[in-house]
């Protein structure tokens, strides 16, 4: 399938309201498909910027088509509910991004019980009862695709031993994108997990991860949502079940020069947790 046949497509995106679910959102936007952002945000906050209308406002400024869905991806009768009025609003639902994710980089021992259960519920559920809900309309597309953000799976013992629960977390969405595209092999389904290889300036990482000093050691979120934009183009039979780097990705589109991606190019780039 061309590029232009992605054209009225429609994808639903979760935590579209700031950092790569946005930037999937507007990207997939400038390529001709209608979006429905979903995320808790619908009020801005001091220090975590964007909206999921800010996110429909800038799409419908350059001209695309968007729909926000305030919606708390753990509740299933929500992720119902989002569903229900896609396929009012748009007739169809051709794609899924589970981008929303949530991140609390501690052992065990000094974990809240609600912060275990966030991560676990977000990470690992949500995006399993999504993909579940919007499976009855994905097989009546003809470009049906399944993108998770979630990483490479590296049993390197280092990426257990101060945040198992994260990372048991981020690497059951990606044992769920290999087992899905197994389930989904005789459909025309694909499902593929997308990762950066390097840090992406994200309010994550601005506010748990580092701060400016490590802002400026990271990419733009668009590296990741071009990464996604040439993932979906593909044809779903001849593309499914890889767990991607963002530059293995672009490498394969034929793009090697990343350094328009970088926030700050004097500066020595950060890989992301699990790229060893």
């Amino acid at each position: 399938m061309s590029i232009e046949k992605l054209r009225d497509k429609v994808l639903v995106v979760s935590g579209g309201s700031r950092g790569i679910g946005k930037a999937i959102a507007l990207r997939m936007a400038k390529a001709g498909m209608r979006v429905v952002i979903l995320g808790k945000t619908e009020t801005p906050h001091p220090k975590v910027p964007g909206t999921i209308h800010q996110t429909v406002d800038e799409i419908k400024k350059e001209g695309g088509q968007a729909m926000a869905i305030a919606c708390d991806v753990r509740d299933i009768s929500q992720l119902k509910a989002v569903v229900d009025q896609t396929i009012k609003s748009y007739g169809q639902l051709d794609m899924v991004v589970n981008n929303a994710g949530a991140i609390q980089l501690q052992p065990l021992d000094q974990l809240e019980g609600k912060r275990i259960d966030l991560m676990t519920q977000i990470n690992a559920y949500a995006p399993i009862h999504l993909i579940k809900l919007a499976l009855p309309h994905l097989k009546k597309s003809d470009h049906a695709h399944i993108i998770n953000i979630c990483p490479p799976i590296d049993l390197d013992l280092k990426w257990f031993a101060k945040h198992s629960v994260y990372t048991v977390s981020k690497y059951s969405q990606s044992m769920l994108t290999l087992g899905l595209s197994e389930e989904f092999k005789d459909s025309t389904i694909a499902v593929n997990g997308l990762w950066p290889k390097t840090l992406i300036a994200t309010a994550a990482v601005q506010n748990l991860l580092g701060g400016d000093k490590m802002i400026q050691r990271s990419r733009k979120p668009e590296i990741v949502a071009d990464a996604a934009h040439w993932i979906l183009s593909q044809a779903p039979e001849k593309l499914t079940g890889h767990l991607f780097l963002d530059e293995e990705v672009l490498s394969k589109a034929g793009v090697s020069d990343l350094e328009h991606y970088a926030i700050n190019s004097d500066m020595d780039l950060q890989n992301d947790l699990y790229v060893s």
